[in-house]
C-alpha cells in the first residue's frame, strides 16, 4: 500500500544512516494527515517511532516549520515539560524530499474529539485540564537561554508583529469584506500592550496536543505538535488556549473538539487557573483574548479559501468560514472596555 509523502526504503536507509538500528522490516503507518503535518508511525521488531514531515500540498511551509519543531523538542529534553525523546532530523529532506523528524513513539491516550473525551470520567477530565494548564505554565518558566533557546524567536515587539501578521494574512486569505475585521484590527493597533513577558510558547496548546497517560489521563507524558512554537509572550498561548473553548472551534476544526466540549472547564477558570499556577498577572487580558479572537477567525477564513480555490475538500472546509465572524465579534466583546 503506497503512503503520500513516504518512502519506507529511503527512512529506513537514513536511520541507518544515523546510527540507528532497525532490526527486521520497517513498517509504516499514516496516523495523522489532512491539513496538519502528516504523521506517522514507524517500527521494527523492538522499537516505534514517530515520523513527521509538512504535508505533500497544499499549505505554506511556515506553518510546518520541522527544524523549529525538532529544535525545541530537543532543547526541552530533561526538562520539566514533557516531550518525545528526539531520534533524528533530516534538515534538508533527503529522504523523504521536504524536511522530516524522527521521536521516539509515546504510548499514552490522544483526546482529539468528543467521543474521545467520553471515555474520561468527570473527575479524569477535571485532573487532565488541570495538569495541561499546569505544563503550560512550566513551559513558560523555561529559561529560553539555559536550554539553548536565546535565538528562537524574536520576543521584542511580538504581540504587535502577530497583529499586522494576520491582519496580512486575511487581505490575502478574505471571501468577502467584513466590517467587524477592519474594527478588531484598528482597535488592536489601538490597545497594544506597553509591557509584554517573553517565554518559550507552544502556539497551539489544547488537550488533542498532548498524549496523556491511559492509566492516569491527569498525567501528560508528552506535549506534542511544536511547529508554532516561537520566543514570544506567555499570555498569547494562555489566550489561545481559553479561545479554543468556543464551541465555533468546532466549525474550524469540521470536528466536535473535545476542547470545546462543555466538560471542560470553562475558559475563565483555565485563565485564573493558569494565573495561580504561573504567578502571572494576565494584565491587559482584554487584548490577549481580542487577539486570538482575531487570529482563529482569519484561520477560518482562510480554510474555506483554500476550499474554494481547490486545495482543502469537503463540506467542513467550507463552512470553516461561518466562524470568522462569531470570531471577530467576540474579540470586539473583549476589547470592550479595555484600557491600555
Amino acid at each position: 500500500m503506497s503512503l503520500p509523502g513516504m518512502d519506507v526504503a529511503a527512512l529506513e536507509q537514513f536511520l541507518r544512516d544515523r546510527g540507528v538500528p532497525v532490526r527486521g522490516a520497517l513498517r509504516v503507518e499514516l496516523i495523522s494527515g489532512g491539513r496538519s503535518n502528516l504523521t506517522f508511525t514507524a517500527a521494527d521488531d523492538d522499537s516505534t517511532w514517530v515520523v513527521r514531515r509538512p504535508p505533500v500540498a497544499g499549505l505554506t511551509p511556515s506553518a510546518h516549520d520541522m527544524a523549529r519543531e525538532f529544535t525545541v523538542t530537543e532543547a526541552l529534553q530533561g526538562s520539566a515539560v514533557p516531550v518525545a525523546r528526539t531520534i533524528a532530523f533530516d534538515a534538508q529532506g533527503t529522504a523523504l524530499g521536504a524536511p522530516m523528524t524522527v521521536v521516539d513513539y509515546v504510548d499514552g491516550l490522544v483526546i482529539r474529539d468528543q467521543d474521545d473525551l467520553a471515555t474520561l470520567t468527570d473527575d479524569q477530565v477535571e485532573a487532565s485540564a488541570a495538569e495541561l494548564v499546569r505544563v503550560l505554565a512550566r513551559l513558560h518558566e523555561v529559561d529560553p537561554q539555559a536550554v539553548g533557546l536565546e535565538k528562537f524567536g524574536r520576543p521584542t515587539g511580538f504581540v504587535e508583529r502577530q497583529v499586522n501578521l494576520w491582519a496580512s494574512q486575511w487581505d490575502r486569505v478574505k471571501t468577502r469584506e467584513l466590517a467587524d475585521v477592519t474594527a478588531l484590527h484598528a482597535a488592536l493597533t489601538e490597545a497594544l500592550p506597553t509591557r509584554s513577558a517573553a517565554s518559550i510558547v507552544h502556539g497551539d496548546f489544547r488537550i488533542d496536543n498532548t498524549i496523556l497517560d491511559a492509566a492516569d489521563p491527569g498525567r501528560v507524558r508528552a506535549v506534542v505538535d511544536w511547529e508554532m512554537s516561537t520566543l514570544g509572550d506567555p499570555l498569547t498561548d494562555v489566550a489561545l488556549m481559553c479561545v479554543y473553548r468556543s464551541p465555533v472551534f468546532d466549525l474550524v476544526l469540521g470536528s466536535s473538539a473535545a476542547w470545546t466540549s462543555d466538560r471542560m472547564p470553562t475558559a475563565d477558570t483555565l485563565a485564573q487557573s493558569y494565573a495561580t499556577a504561573s504567578g502571572r498577572d494576565l494584565g491587559d487580558w482584554g487584548f490577549y483574548l481580542a487577539l486570538a479572537n482575531f487570529k482563529l477567525g482569519v484561520i477560518g477564513e482562510g480554510i474555506t479559501h483554500r476550499a474554494l480555490r481547490g486545495s482543502d475538500s469537503g463540506a467542513a472546509a467550507e463552512r470553516a468560514a461561518e466562524a470568522t465572524p462569531e470570531f471577530m465579534a467576540a474579540g470586539l466583546r473583549a476589547l470592550k472596555g479595555h484600557r491600555k
